[in-house]
C-alpha cells in the first residue's frame, strides 16, 4: 500500500475549510484507505473548491477526458467529491471537505473497522479552538420552545427555514448508525437528517435518502422534539441541511460535551433561564438535556449556563413553565454567514488555510487549465468549459 499518496491526500484535505489534521498514529490515513483507492486518491488531490469539467481535470492529470469522467463519476457516486450540474452544461466536479462533507455521504459504506477508526479520529478532527472560531453548525431551538414574545430571526427558527425551501430530502443519521454498529448509542429515530439543494440531490440519486414534502419535515421536527434531539443546521442563514442530534451519538455534541463550557463552543443565539420559584424538581428537563446543563439537587434543578447551548429541549416540556429561552447579549452571538459559500470561506480563513494570494493562485491555475484544455485535440465532443 502506497502511504505517500494517502499522506498527500490528507494534506490536501487539510487545506480545505473543514480541515483534516494529522495524528501520531496515522488513523487519518487508515480512514482514507478505507474510502479511496490509490488512483482515486491521486485524482482527488487535483481537485479544488472551484468546479471544473472532466476535460479540465483530465488535462491537469495528463489523462484522457473519458478516463477522467469515468473516475470522477465513480468518485461522486461514492460520496468522495462534489458535482455541479446546473445550467445544462457538462458536469463540473470539485473537492469535498471531509467533515461536514465526505464522511456524511458514507452512511451506506460503513464497516466496523471504519467506525472504529473514525471514533478515534473525531476528537482530533473536531478541534475545539477551530470550532469556537468558525463552527460549521449552529444550534436553533425546537419550535415549541419559542415564546411568541421572544425576538427570533427567520434563520433562527426551524419552521421559518423550512418555509423558505422547496425540495426536501430525509436520510439516515450517520452518527446514530455508526454508534449502533459499535454497540453504543441510543434507540432514537434513525431517519432524521434533513437536506436541501445539491446535498439532498446526492442523497436521493445515491439511494441514501428519500424526497419528502414540507409537512413531513415539519412532522419530523416535532418528532425530534419528542425524542429530545437538538436541531443543528449548517452555519448559514441559507442552510444546506438540518441535523437532529443526540448527545450520545452525534460526533459534534459528544466531543463538545467533554468540555466544561460547551456554551462557548456552540454557535447559538439563545440560552435557557430558570425561575426557581416555579420549579418542582421533577427532573424532566435534566433527562432531556444533551449537554448535562441541568442537574437535580435536593428536589430542585440547577442550571449551568456555561453548558447550555440554547436548544430549547428543556423549555418545550417543562410542566410548570419554569424554564424559558432568552437571547444572549450581542457580544456572545457569533455572526451567521449569508450562505454556504461564505460560511466555508470563513471557516478556511479562520483556520488560516486561505487568503487572497492562495485564492488568486487557485483561480489563476483553473483559468489557465481551462484555456489549455480547450486547445487539446480529443475525439469526444467536449462540454462547455467557459
Amino acid at each position: 500500500m502506497n502511504n505517500a499518496v494517502y499522506r498527500q491526500l490528507a494534506d490536501h484535505l487539510d487545506q480545505l475549510p473543514g480541515g483534516f489534521p494529522s495524528t501520531a498514529d496515522g488513523v487519518e490515513l487508515r480512514i482514507l484507505r478505507h474510502l479511496f483507492t490509490e488512483s482515486e486518491a491521486r485524482l482527488a488531490c487535483q481537485l479544488t473548491l472551484i468546479p471544473e469539467t472532466a476535460r479540465v481535470v483530465a488535462y491537469r492529470c495528463g489523462t484522457t477526458e473519458d478516463a477522467a469522467e469515468t473516475m470522477l463519476a465513480a468518485m461522486w457516486n461514492k460520496g468522495l467529491i462534489l458535482k455541479n450540474e446546473s445550467g445544462g452544461n457538462a458536469p463540473r466536479y470539485m473537492a469535498s471537505q471531509f467533515v461536514v462533507g465526505i464522511w456524511e455521504f458514507q452512511v451506506n459504506r460503513l464497516t466496523p473497522e471504519l467506525v472504529t477508526d473514525m471514533a478515534a479520529y473525531i476528537p482530533v478532527l473536531l478541534d475545539a479552538g477551530v470550532w469556537r472560531r468558525a463552527p460549521q453548525m449552529r444550534t436553533i431551538p425546537v419550535n415549541r420552545s419559542i415564546d411568541p414574545k421572544l425576538p427570533v430571526l427567520p434563520h433562527e427558527a426551524a419552521a421559518a427555514l423550512i418555509r423558505d425551501k422547496d425540495h426536501f430530502v430525509v436520510s439516515p443519521c450517520i452518527c446514530r448508525k455508526e454508534q449502533r454498529m459499535a454497540g453504543h448509542g441510543c434507540d432514537g429515530p434513525l431517519d432524521t437528517c434533513i437536506s436541501f439543494g445539491d446535498a439532498g440531490s446526492y442523497f436521493v440519486k445515491s439511494g441514501i435518502g428519500r424526497p419528502v414534502d414540507r409537512q413531513t419535515v415539519l412532522d419530523l421536527l416535532d418528532t425530534a422534539d419528542r425524542s429530545a434531539l437538538v436541531l443543528q443546521p449548517s452555519n448559514s442563514r441559507d442552510p444546506a441541511w438540518i441535523c437532529c442530534c443526540c448527545g450520545c451519538c452525534c460526533g459534534v455534541l459528544r466531543t463538545i460535551k467533554t468540555y466544561s463550557r460547551p456554551a462557548d463552543l456552540m454557535a447559538a443565539p439563545f440560552v435557557a433561564r430558570m425561575d426557581s420559584r416555579l420549579c418542582t424538581g421533577c427532573g424532566l428537563c435534566a433527562d432531556r438535556c444533551q449537554m448535562d446543563a441541568l442537574t437535580v439537587r435536593s428536589k430542585s434543578v440547577h442550571l449551568d449556563r456555561n453548558r447550555c447551548i440554547g436548544c430549547g429541549l428543556c423549555v418545550s416540556t417543562c410542566p410548570t413553565g419554569a424554564l424559558r429561552l432568552t437571547r444572549k447579549p450581542r457580544s456572545e452571538q457569533p455572526p451567521v454567514p449569508a450562505n454556504m459559500a461564505t460560511a466555508l470561506l470563513r471557516t478556511a480563513w479562520k483556520r488560516k488555510k486561505i487568503g487572497p494570494f492562495r485564492a488568486a493562485v487557485q483561480i489563476g491555475r483553473s483559468q489557465r487549465d481551462r484555456y489549455l484544455a480547450t486547445r487539446r485535440t480529443k475525439k469526444d465532443t467536449p462540454g462547455d468549459d467557459r
